[in-house]
C-alpha cells in the first residue's frame, strides 16, 4: 500500500485562525496516524500580498500546536514547474490567452445577472479572429484560462461520498495573470503532483474548485489525490468564520493564555459522531481522529468553548506535566511541586497560577469595607504569624468564631478575602501552608 502524503497549504496573507487549524489538523492527523508523510506548503505566489512576517507566524503557531511536518515547499520557488506544465497545456490547447479587463468583465457579468444568467465567462476570446487577436495582443498583455470540458466531473468524497459538478456551469478559470502571477489553482495541481499527495482534506467551500482541479490533473497527466471536503465552522447564529474575527487568530487564542492541546482537542472531534473530550496529548488525538466520522452539516463553533475545555485540560494535568512552564513564569520547581496540586482546580490558565504564587510569596494589601472592617481587624490580631500548617486555617477560623460570633459564611468568606484578595479559591487548609506574609491591612480600615 502507498505511503499517505498530505499537506497543509496556507496563502501568507493573515494569520492563522480556527478554520486553517481544523484543514491543517486533518491531514496532519491523518498522515500521522497512517505512518505518512506530511507537508507545509506556503502558497506565496502572490508577492503583493504574501509576507515573510506571516510566514513566521504561521510555523510559530504551528509549532506551539505540536503539529510538526516532514518538508517545507515555498511556491515562489517553484515558478519554473509552473512555467512549463503552462507551456503543455498551451500546447494542448487546454489553456488560452485571454485579453479582456478587469472592468469589461464585470461589465459583462452585471449584464448577465439583469438578464437573469449565471455570471459565466462566455469564451469571448475563442471567437477572436486571428487579426483581432494580434491586434489585442499588441496593445495588452493577456491572462490564461483553462479550457474546461464542461462536462460531469465525478468523485467518491472521502467525507461526502459521491460527488458530481457540471464544468458547463462554471466559468473557465483564469490559471495565470496578465501580471504573470500563477494561481492557486495550477500552482496546486502541479505542486500536489509533483509531490505526490495521496489526500487532500479541505473545507466544503473547494467543492467545485476540486472539479476544476481534476480536469486540470487529467490535461497535465497527473494521477489526482483523494479529496475530502470538512463542513465549515461558522459561529452561533450562521456567521461564516473569518480570518478578521477578533480573537479567533491562533495568535489571540495562545495570548489569552489557551492550551494548545485544547484546541487540538476540539477541532479534531467538532463536527464528528464523538463527543469533544480533552486529550492530554497529541498521540491520543491522532489515535482517535476518524475522517469517516465527519459530517456534511455545517459545524457551529461557540466561541467560549476553547477556553472551557483549556481550563479541564489544565486541571488534569500533574505538576511533573506543568513544572517546566511554571518554571518560565517564574515559579521554581521545588515551589511548584507544592503550589500546582492546590491551585489547579482554581486555574483556567497558566497565567492563573503565578497570581497565586504572588499571594503566596508577597501576601496581599487588604482593605475590608462596612462591617466587615472591624471584623477583620480583630481576627488578624488574632492570626499567628507564618509559618502556618494544614491545622492553621482550622484553628484561626475557630479562635475568631469564639471571640466575635461570627459563623458560617460571614466567617469564612471575609477571612478569605482577607488572606487571598479573592472571593473563591483553593481549600484555605492546604493554601496557608504555602504562604509566607500576612495580609497587610490598610491603615483606616478598622475604623471604616
Amino acid at each position: 500500500m502507498a505511503m499517505i502524503v498530505t499537506r497543509f497549504a496556507p496563502s501568507p496573507t493573515g494569520l492563522l485562525h480556527l478554520g486553517n487549524l481544523r484543514a491543517a489538523l486533518f491531514n496532519w492527523a491523518m498522515a500521522r496516524r497512517a505512518g505518512g508523510k506530511f507537508i507545509l506548503r506556503f502558497d506565496d505566489t502572490d508577492s503583493e500580498r504574501s509576507r515573510p512576517e506571516f510566514v513566521d507566524a504561521i510555523r510559530t503557531d504551528l509549532d506551539w500546536l505540536g503539529i510538526g511536518w516532514d518538508t517545507e515547499v515555498r511556491q515562489s520557488a517553484r515558478s519554473d514547474l509552473y512555467a512549463e506544465a503552462a507551456e503543455r497545456l498551451r500546447a494542448s490547447e487546454r489553456l488560452y490567452a485571454c485579453f479582456e479587463t478587469a472592468e469589461e468583465l464585470e461589465l459583462r457579468r452585471r449584464i448577465q445577472r439583469a438578464q437573469g444568467r449565471p455570471p459565466v465567462y462566455e469564451r469571448t476570446a475563442l471567437r477572436l479572429e486571428p487579426a483581432e487577436r494580434a491586434a489585442l495582443a499588441h496593445e495588452r498583455t493577456p491572462h490564461w484560462r483553462f479550457l474546461l470540458s464542461q462536462g460531469r466531473v465525478a468523485w467518491t468524497d472521502g467525507i461526502l461520498g459521491a460527488q458530481a459538478v457540471e464544468t458547463g456551469s462554471v466559468s473557465d478559470p483564469v490559471l495565470i495573470r496578465a501580471d504573470g502571477v500563477v494561481l492557486y489553482t495550477l500552482a496546486s495541481v502541479v505542486d500536489d503532483a509533483d509531490l505526490g499527495i495521496t489526500d487532500v482534506v479541505r473545507g466544503a467551500d473547494h467543492i467545485t474548485n476540486t472539479a476544476v482541479q481534476l480536469e486540470i490533473f487529467a490535461a497535465h497527466g497527473a494521477h489526482a489525490p483523494g479529496f475530502a471536503h470538512h463542513a465549515l465552522m461558522t459561529m452561533p447564529g450562521g456567521a461564516a468564520l473569518s480570518k478578521r474575527m477578533a480573537g479567533l487568530s491562533l495568535r489571540d487564542l495562545r495570548e489569552a493564555g489557551v492550551e494548545p492541546l485544547a484546541l487540538m482537542s476540539l477541532m479534531a472531534r467538532l463536527g464528528s459522531a464523538d463527543p469533544v473530550e480533552p486529550r492530554l496529548s497529541l498521540d491520543d488525538i491522532v489515535a482517535g481522529f476518524d475522517l469517516t466520522r465527519f459530517g456534511a452539516a455545517p459545524t457551529v463553533l461557540d466561541p467560549d468553548e476553547p477556553a472551557r475545555l483549556s481550563a479541564k485540560i489544565l486541571q488534569a494535568l500533574d505538576s511533573d506535566a506543568v513544572a517546566p512552564r511554571l518554571e518560565t513564569l517564574g515559579i521554581p520547581r521545588a515551589d511548584a511541586a507544592r503550589l500546582w496540586p492546590v491551585v489547579r482546580a482554581n486555574v483556567t490558565q497558566l497565567a492563573d497560577a503565578a497570581s497565586w504564587f504572588a499571594i503566596c510569596q508577597d501576601g496581599v494589601d487588604t482593605d475590608p469595607a462596612g462591617e466587615d472592617a472591624a471584623f477583620v481587624a480583630k481576627a488578624l490580631a488574632l492570626l499567628p504569624d507564618p509559618p502556618w500548617t494544614e491545622q492553621s486555617w482550622a484553628d484561626w477560623t475557630s479562635a475568631v468564631k469564639s471571640q466575635t460570633g461570627r459563623k458560617g459564611r460571614a466567617l469564612f468568606q471575609p477571612l478569605r478575602h482577607a488572606l487571598t484578595g479573592r472571593e473563591r479559591g483553593p481549600e484555605m487548609a492546604q493554601l496557608m501552608p504555602l504562604m509566607r506574609q500576612r495580609p497587610r491591612l490598610v491603615t483606616g480600615s478598622a475604623a471604616s
